[in-house]
């Protein structure tokens, strides 16, 4: 045969031949009840070993779609469209197959272990219990009885929120827009998703920050997208970096974190986001802006934001109440051009129906209550003192032997050791001591990083999170 499997593929070789030899039988290739050549002679023919082929075949047998009889080898099955043979879907085929690409087995690793409890999380990018506002909104609840329609909303989201918005950033933000410029979404990550399918192309060349949280999204990736990277230092992207790309690749799109970004915790100098304004502008580049922490300022200054500073309309602008209010409310927002925003508010419809009525209503009451301003003055104190409570301990735990940027809001912290050391088997000894964070080569392309949130955890928590994770240094590294 002149097939031959691709070693280079990520997909496991007996795979590759039990999908080809599938492939043939539906093409007719294999007819029913015809014998395919023996283990033996097929691992010579495709210089594979014969346990290979073992394997293949045991993976068609369970399938149905063949047979093995004593004495005459391997067949097709006689009545592989017959009526009465019952043939199991390959289920995994099909898993493998589907354009949309899982997260790495290393983040499903990491999210299904941060689900043991004696385990200190300092992995997942969420806020405690503790620090949202679970009373506030039970009142919420008790006070206000809930009148609302229950049938599909706008497909831009309810109008009455989509109206607090409008005002909740012109206050805190220095944001000016109206309610028909914001779509209401399901967090930010439905915000990236909508983007992406609606406002890109396979072989578009996007750029995105190095290191960051999209690094580890398999969305780009599944849409056939080219990413660049722009290496971030302590005050944030290089515009110039942004230009050399622009001109070797012509960037289509550049995705920012500015304030506190995920995972250095660090925020863009003001002069850098003025330049980056001008390169928008003047190369006709949007500029996507995720913005879920600049309410988290230790000091309670934010920031300018680049769309409270875009005269122009270049930027669309993307923040929730995920890392500042509860991350199960699942709100969140675009605010961007009108036909930007209706485009993208129709794929929504086509993919949910507009969004859920009810954390709307109250988001909305939370939004214009007094309460709110509350929140966010208690939440900014309590993500300080985890804040002190991570910096300290690591400096205690740690000495000179990490490296880190001090946050000034925000719940991430990015630490820098030794590159020598495996990160993953640092991961894995952690974990086994009783403590997870996420290595940096998920989030970016160098080593000897690894990312430390500590908005999930309590103080003390944090405390021993570290000390743990220093003890898993000292055994791998044997002092």
């Amino acid at each position: 045969m002149d097939w031959k499997p691709d070693r280079n593929d990520e997909k496991p070789i007996y795979k590759q031949i039990a999908d080809y030899i599938e492939q043939g039988i539906s093409s007719g290739v294999f007819p029913a009840d015809s014998r395919l050549p023996s283990e033996r002679n097929l691992a010579r023919d495709l210089g594979v070993n014969r346990s290979t082929i073992v394997s293949a075949y045991d993976e068609l047998v369970a399938l149905g779609i063949v047979e093995r009889k004593k004495g005459s080898g391997t067949r097709v099955s006689t009545d592989i469209w017959g009526t009465f043979h019952k043939r199991i879907p390959n289920w995994g085929r099909y898993v493998e197959d589907g354009s949309f690409l899982p997260n790495s087995p290393l983040v499903q690793q990491i999210r299904s272990e941060v689900q043991n409890r004696d385990l200190v999380n300092l992995a997942s990018g969420e806020l405690s219990p503790r620090l949202m506002p679970n009373v506030q909104l039970s009142n919420i609840l008790s006070a206000n009885p809930f009148t609302e329609n229950l049938g599909y909303d706008h497909p831009q989201g309810n109008e009455m929120l989509r109206a607090t918005i409008s005002s909740h950033v012109k206050q805190f933000k220095n944001i000016k827009t109206n309610p028909a410029s914001i779509l209401i979404t399901s967090g930010a990550q439905q915000a990236l998703h909508l983007i992406v399918e609606c406002l890109l192309k396979p072989g578009d060349a996007v750029a995105i920050e190095d290191p960051s949280y999209c690094y580890s999204l398999p969305l780009f990736q599944s849409a056939g997208l080219r990413t660049f990277r722009l290496p971030v230092d302590k005050d944030g992207i290089n515009p110039d970096d942004l230009l050399s790309l622009h001109k070797k690749h012509r960037i289509r799109m550049v995705f920012l974190n500015p304030d506190y970004q995920n995972p250095t915790g660090t925020v863009l100098h003001l002069s850098q986001r003025k330049r980056i304004l001008d390169i928008s502008v003047e190369l006709g580049i949007p500029i996507i802006e995720d913005d879920p922490y600049s309410l988290t300022s230790y000091n309670g200054e934010v920031n300018p934001t680049l769309k409270s500073m875009d005269a122009n309309g270049n930027i669309l602008y993307i923040s929730s109440l995920s890392k500042i209010v509860a991350s199960g409310l699942r709100i969140g927002w675009i605010i961007g051009p009108e036909q930007v925003i209706q485009r993208l508010a129709d794929a929504k419809q086509q993919v949910d129906f507009g969004h859920s009525v009810f954390p709307q209503w109250i988001a909305n009451q939370f939004l214009n209550s007094a309460d709110f301003s509350d929140h966010i003055d208690r939440l900014r104190s309590q993500l300080e003192l985890r804040n002190y409570a991570i910096t300290t301990s690591l400096k205690k735990q740690m000495g000179d032997k990490i490296e880190f940027i001090t946050p000034k809001g925000g719940i991430h912290l990015l630490g820098k050791i030794d590159p020598s050391i495996d990160e993953y088997q640092l991961l894995k000894e952690s974990i086994k001591n009783g403590v997870a964070f996420v290595p940096g080569s998920i989030l970016g392309s160098k080593r000897g990083y690894m990312r430390f949130t500590f908005g999930r955890s309590e103080p003390d928590e944090i405390q021993k999170g570290i000390a743990r994770f220093a003890e898993a240094v000292k055994r791998i590294t044997n002092h």
